[in-house]
């Protein structure tokens, strides 16, 4: 799931990137962005989001809704990346419901992904924001379920099978295993799934929203956003919403874990929105999107940080919206979605940059 404004897989880069409050200067790299060179827009038109590389630090997966072209929610797509070169890509689920949450297999011929479509062919509709109180809320579709599929688009395997939303996987680094959210203990907890044999195990157990889960380049570690209701108003409004199929996710911090889901330490304590975390090449430190120099909501940028929640350090410098991080395996470029270079639009593009320490 994506920090979203119209449902999981659109973008709340929809929200900022028409506000006026976005700088004059349209381009595809700032110039204090000191990490970035040779930054590349992939994408052009729509919404395209949560771009992940495959293993062989080459090809890469991502979702995209363009209603002009009659992709009205999230559609998987892959391609290659080449440099300097128009990124071609091809679609590779069926069209069917709404789709997000892609990764590729380690073999590049098989990938997994979430999607509604057992549900129904149709887009799910999104919530109706007025019914409570124009909060700014998330579904959690219950007819997601996590799907291994061929890259042409063929399903081989229906990997979750439990009532309510099962979404959010991703892979460790040696491919045999998927860290996910999964809402079947009534709460959105993380499970690990060993792919040879389908055993699952909970990881998290503390009440309140944990998601967005990856492990570190060396295997080691998990990374994951979570909110924590602690005051019976914060407690009761978030059991509310989940029993109607909604989080609020205004107030997310990042937490780290080992890699079976022991040792549990919060990362950040900086309030407001602070997720899409991940890691750096070196598996010391961890990238991540946050609201949290403004106290309006937006823009959201990337940042870096230790551990143990010392050494911020802003990374990217769009007046809108930077997210979904996450760098090649082979530890030489970051790819992430941004509002940047748009026209003073609404669309959310996926970029790639050489990384500069």
């Amino acid at each position: 799931m994506r920090l979203t404004i119209l449902a999981t897989a659109g973008s709340l880069a929809l929200l900022l990137s028409g506000s006026s409050l976005r700088a004059q200067t349209d381009t595809q790299h700032y110039a204090d962005e000191k990490h970035f060179k040779n930054v590349q827009q992939l994408t052009t038109g729509g919404d395209n989001a949560e771009a992940y590389w495959g293993f062989d630090s080459k090809h890469i997966i991502f979702q995209r809704t363009n209603p002009k072209e009659g992709i009205s929610c999230d559609r998987m797509f892959t391609g290659e990346v080449v440099a300097n070169k128009p990124f071609v890509y091809k679609q590779v689920s069926s069209g069917k419901g709404r789709t997000t949450c892609g990764f590729i297999m380690p073999d590049g011929k098989r990938i997994i992904y979430a999607s509604t479509h057992l549900g129904g062919d149709s887009c799910p509709p999104v919530p109706d924001r007025s019914k409570f109180n124009n909060r700014y809320i998330w579904p959690v579709y219950e007819s997601f379920d996590i799907f291994m599929a061929d890259t042409s688009g063929h399903i081989i395997k229906q990997l979750t099978n439990t009532p309510g939303y099962d979404a959010e996987g991703t892979l460790s680094p040696d491919g045999k295993k998927m860290i996910f959210t999964s809402m079947r203990n009534g709460d959105l907890d993380l499970y690990i799934m060993e792919l040879k044999t389908g055993k699952v195990t909970q990881i998290t157990h503390e009440l309140g929203y944990d998601g967005g889960a990856w492990f570190s380049p060396d295997g080691k570690k998990i990374v994951w956003r979570a909110s924590r209701p602690k005051t019976e108003a914060e407690i009761a409004d978030y059991k509310d919403l989940l029993n109607k199929g909604m989080v609020a996710p205004t107030q997310m911090e990042v937490f780290v874990a080992n890699a079976d889901g022991s040792n549990v330490q919060q990362v950040t304590h900086l309030g407001q929105a602070n997720w899409a975390p991940n890691f750096t090449p070196d598996s010391k430190h961890i990238i991540f999107c946050s609201n949290q120099e403004y106290k309006r909501g937006f823009p959201f940028n990337m940042y870096l940080v230790n551990f143990d929640g010392t050494g911020l350090e802003k990374v990217s410098r769009d007046k809108g919206f930077d997210a979904f991080p996450m760098f090649s395996p082979d530890g030489k470029k970051l790819i992430f979605s941004s509002n940047r270079n748009n026209g003073g639009g609404h669309d959310t593009n996926v970029f790639v940059a050489d990384w500069v320490e």
